[in-house]
């Protein structure tokens, strides 16, 4: 349903998107994730017809974006980051409003307007003024006007961008069962959201894709990177600075009250970080492999490489 094929996108010399090319596919929920400043927002901006790449295509449903723009839009319910509402009318004006800005006559839009309240549950605020409301049924609004013309394909920028944890999981659960019936994009630099609602998901990093899979299968592309986790009686930062030097250890990082230490999967360096620990004079209370989270291997793939000094290692 949506295919982007090397598209490029400046801003006058400034590189916003570099040569990108990637796949949704009907029915699926795909994450795009990235930094702030990647790409995220100007890829979605150019599959909705917002803006023209400055190379290559994007295709939804079929429609080339670049030349049949009007056609697939017809196809697509979006939902910027900055929502596009009215805040002096109802939900039921703003609503109907969108419908006929959709084509849709006066009997489709009743039927329309009954159908997207009930699934974003605004029953009780439908002849409420949108100004009155909060940030996440604001929210709400938003998502019923990107899908009140029944649309193949939703492309979401930044959907629980603002609002509380409560609104944020409602708005979760609103996502999956979208993702029954539609295609969906989601944007965001928010880990967890991506982890829990999407099939798959595309990394971008300064414009270009870095990886594109299922979050299962992410860890792969790291080549076989895996986390050890251990709890240490000690003092943190002496103990991350011992693990450091020991051979086969490529990071670690403390996360109270666990040192994760990543290393490459054909290594076991437990081993040798049980000598480090007793060499240092501190007890082990736990040691295990853990499997890589989403959040792990974004970071891999979008931190900047540092440059560190060589540290004496130490053998088996």
């Amino acid at each position: 349903m949506i295919r982007v094929q090397n598209l490029t996108k400046y801003y006058g010399e400034r590189l916003a998107v570099d040569n990108i090319s990637f796949n949704v596919p009907k029915g699926e929920i795909v994450g795009l994730l990235g930094p702030n400043g990647a790409g995220k927002t100007t890829t979605m901006r150019i599959l909705t017809g917002f803006l023209m790449p400055t190379s290559g295509d994007a295709w939804v449903a079929d429609c080339n974006m670049a030349t049949n723009s009007l056609e697939g839009r017809r196809h697509i319910g979006y939902l910027p980051e900055a929502i596009p509402l009215y805040t002096d009318v109802t939900v039921r004006s703003y609503l109907d409003f969108a419908g006929r800005l959709r084509g849709l006559d006066k009997y489709q839009i009743k039927d329309r307007i009954d159908d997207v309240v009930e699934l974003c549950h605004l029953e009780e605020y439908i002849d409420v003024l949108i100004g009155k409301l909060s940030r996440g049924f604001r929210q709400r609004v938003g998502v019923a006007q990107a899908i009140i013309h029944e649309p193949e394909v939703m492309i979401l920028d930044e959907p629980t961008l603002g609002i509380d944890p409560i609104q944020v999981a409602q708005t979760r659960q609103l996502i999956k069962e979208l993702g029954k019936e539609h295609t969906i994009l989601i944007s965001s630099h928010i880990l967890p959201e991506v982890s829990m609602v999407c099939d798959r998901v595309v990394i971008i990093h300064e414009g270009q894709v870095v990886a594109e899979d299922k979050i299962a299968n992410l860890s792969n592309i790291l080549r076989g990177t895996q986390n050890i986790q251990l709890e240490v009686r000690g003092p943190a930062a002496a103990v991350t600075r011992k693990l450091e030097r020991v051979r086969g250890v490529s990071g670690v990082r403390y996360e109270k009250p666990y040192h994760i230490v990543e290393c490459p999967a054909d290594q076991d360096p437990r081993s040798s970080l049980m000598t480090a620990i007793v060499q240092g004079g501190w007890t082990i209370l736990s040691m295990g492999m853990v499997a890589m989270s989403l959040e792990d291997i974004f970071l891999k793939l979008t931190a900047e490489e540092e440059v560190t000094d060589d540290d004496e290692e130490i053998e088996e």
